[in-house]
Formats: C-alpha cells, sequence, structure tokens
C-alpha cells in the first residue's frame, strides 16, 4: 500500500476483525496494551475496539510525554518564565497542562510571563537570535522522537555563539517506562492490569529501532508488535500479537516495516549521546520515580541547561484528588472511570494532563468515544425494561 485512504480501508479493517475473532481462542482472554498517545487515538477515532471479539481488550498506556509530565516540571517552567530576562519558548500542546494553584503555561502567560508557542525548536533558536538581550529558553519535551532536534538546536546554538539560549529538559525514555511497568506490582503481582503484550511505539521505534525491545520480549516473556498509527496498522499488530500469544511464542514483530528497522536510526542516536546524559530518576506522572527514565544535558553542554541557570530545583506535587489520570497512564482505569470525566475535565478544561493533548486517553475518549458509551448505556437500559 502507497496512500494514506489504503490504510483506513473499512472493508480490509472487517477483514482483519474477523481474522482476530477467528483466530482468538473462545476460552482465552488477550490483554494488549497500546503505550503510545498516538495508536489510543487511533483506536477511538477509527472504531477499532467495536471490530474487535470480547475478549480481545485493549488497556490504555502512558500515551504521550505532555500526558506523563508531572505537575512539578510545569511549576518549575512559570518559575522560570515569570524571570523578566525571560522568553519561554514551548510547544503548543503543553501550554494548557494543569499546574499547582490553577495555573499553567497559558494562564501564566496571561498574568504576564512572558511565553511564545513555537512550532520547532529551530524557531526557539531564532528567537534568540532575535532578542539578544533577552534569554530564550526551550521547553523541550518528548519522547524519543523530539529528542535529537532538541540536541540539533543546542549545537547550532553552540556554533552560532549565542549565550543567551537554554533548554528546559524533559526528555523522556521509552523502554525504561515499559520496564517500570512490567514490573509494578498491579502487573507483576497482583495481576489486577494483565498485559499479554505490547503495541510498540510507531515514530519512536522510527529512532531507536526494534532492537531495544528484544529484552522485554526475553526477560518478561511479553511478545511486541511495533506498529504504525493508521487504523489498519493497529488491527494487523493485534493480529500479530493474537498468533503470538496462541503460538506460545514471545518476539519482537515488526508491522511498521514502512519506517522502522531493527537498528533505528544510527545518526540521532549518536546525536543525542553527543549532547545527552542519563538522569539518575525522574518523575513520571501516573507512574512515580522511574530509573534511568529520562535525560539531562552532558557537562560539554552545560552551558545550555536552565535548571543550572536558574536553579530551579525539582519537587514532586500531587496530582488533583478526583483526577484518575495516574490510574489511566497505569492501565488501571478507564477515562470513562473518572468522575471528573466530561463534567469538572473537558479538554477546554482540563484538570488532567491526559485531557489535554489530543493523544491522552481521555481527550481521545472524550472526542470520540463518549457517545458510544451513552448509547450502550442507554442500550442496556432498554433491555432491562
Amino acid at each position: 500500500m502507497k496512500y494514506i485512504d489504503e490504510f483506513r480501508d473499512g472493508s480490509v479493517a472487517r477483514r482483519i476483525g474477523a481474522a482476530i475473532a477467528r483466530e482468538a481462542l473462545p476460552g482465552r482472554r488477550y490483554s494488549f496494551m497500546e503505550f503510545c498517545g498516538g495508536h489510543t487515538h487511533a483506536i477511538a477515532r477509527y472504531g477499532v475496539a467495536d471490530l474487535l471479539p470480547g475478549n480481545v481488550r485493549m488497556i490504555h498506556g502512558p500515551g504521550c510525554p505532555v500526558c506523563v509530565l508531572p505537575i512539578g516540571r510545569i511549576d518549575m517552567a512559570i518559575e522560570i518564565a515569570r524571570r523578566p530576562e525571560v522568553i519561554l519558548a514551548t510547544y503548543g500542546d503543553t501550554m494548557r497542562v494543569p499546574a499547582s494553584g490553577r495555573l499553567s503555561l497559558l494562564k501564566a502567560k496571561a498574568q504576564g510571563a512572558d511565553i511564545r508557542m513555537v512550532y520547532s525548536t529551530a524557531d526557539a533558536v531564532r528567537l534568540a537570535e532575535r532578542n539578544p538581550a533577552r534569554e530564550v529558553v526551550m521547553f523541550a519535551i518528548g519522547f524519543e522522537t523530539t529528542t535529537p532536534p532538541t540536541a540539533l538546536a543546542i549545537r547550532e546554538a553552540q556554533a552560532k555563539g549565542l549565550t543567551n539560549f537554554f533548554v528546559f529538559c524533559n526528555h523522556v525514555l521509552t523502554p525504561s517506562a515499559i520496564s517500570h511497568i512490567l514490573e509494578s506490582p498491579e502487573v507483576r503481582e497482583l495481576g489486577t492490569v494483565p498485559i499479554d503484550g505490547f503495541v510498540g511505539p510507531a515514530h519512536v521505534s522510527t529512532v531507536i529501532g526494534s532492537r531495544p525491545y528484544e529484552f522485554f520480549a526475553e526477560e518478561y516473556q511479553k511478545p511486541v508488535v511495533i506498529a504504525g498509527f493508521e487504523p489498519l496498522d493497529v488491527m494487523q499488530a493485534i493480529l500479530m500479537l493474537v498468533r503470538q500469544v496462541n503460538d506460545g511464542r514471545c518476539e519482537v514483530e515488526n508491522e511498521f516495516t514502512r519506517a522502522v528497522t531493527r537498528e533505528g536510526n544510527a545518526k540521532a542516536q549518536a546525536l543525542v549521546a553527543e549532547v545527552f546524559g542519563l538522569r539518575r530518576t525522574f518523575e513520571w506522572r501516573g507512574l512515580g520515580e522511574v530509573p534511568y527514565s529520562a535525560l539531562r544535558l552532558k557537562e560539554g553542554y552545560a552551558a545550555f541547561d536552565a535548571e543550572r541557570r536558574y536553579g530551579v530545583a525539582d519537587r514532586s506535587v500531587p496530582d488533583h484528588k478526583a483526577c484518575e489520570c495516574g490510574a489511566i497512564l497505569r492501565g488501571l482505569r478507564h477515562p470513562a472511570d473518572c468522575k471528573l470525566f466530561g463534567s469538572a475535565c473537558t479538554p477546554e478544561n482540563p484538570l488532567g494532563s491526559c485531557m489535554v493533548s489530543s493523544e491522552g486517553a481521555c481527550a481521545a475518549h472524550y472526542t470520540y468515544g463518549r457517545f458510544r458509551d451513552t448509547s450502550r448505556r442507554v442500550a442496556a437500559g432498554a433491555a432491562v425494561t
């Protein structure tokens, strides 16, 4: 297939759905976690779950970098942005992530902080060039996909001799989070989150390749199928996972062969390794402290480190007591299980990070799934009466 419409062909989707129903053993339940929010979005938008048999269940994982960003890191960014000499450059989807005291970057901007939305790290470098009397801080966030552009921006700033460009680094690592989930009591001891396999990230895997997932297949006996973000990609990956489970295999398979290789992008990996090193620990929303799961600037690039420049310290801030974001990110809850969902918490007024990004589980379900929930409740009520 060459064109996008071919990956959204409803007749093909129904055929794959029929194959999954045919091959899923009637006496067995299958639970697969899609780690990436792009897959969650595709499943919700295209009604993938409706094409699956009742014994095949998809579990939402951590989703996207915005979803797992803890409140304390947003508080730190606001603290930096409020300095009169600072221009904080950020991607649009971080603007509305809730911080402490009913704040967000958007509200801090309304209160006078100079916070500007950019489309790339290169935009932030240009801001520093055009504003030599100000200090420009790039709020860098993302999984392995967006880390190389940040490293490139730092090297560009160094080459241009910019002394007013800094990076507030929030880049996190996918394999560490998968390990943390598999080691969690809910998965390993209690079995409250049964995981039979993973739909592996798409864009992340274009950078790191498929090889890092081989550890999970071997150590935890969990199959992984890397999949693209189109609905047929996801459905084919689910069929491949069902077949692995039925065969008793635990392997890494690559459905997304048009973009992902085993080795990944060596040039991007080398660039990241040159500029960044591992943090000993980092807090993820919903997962808590995850060892060696995030990046920091190496000593050779310390002059660009905003945390050092402004002396901001990590802080842990609890989520809203009624917000179920943490449980949703771990697969323990579904968005509809949250009492705030669709009432106090909406995409226009998010109380939790899962409702902010379009790739968040709550935002995806709010956009595509809530009406399906309503129709099912109505149908259930009619059946009772």
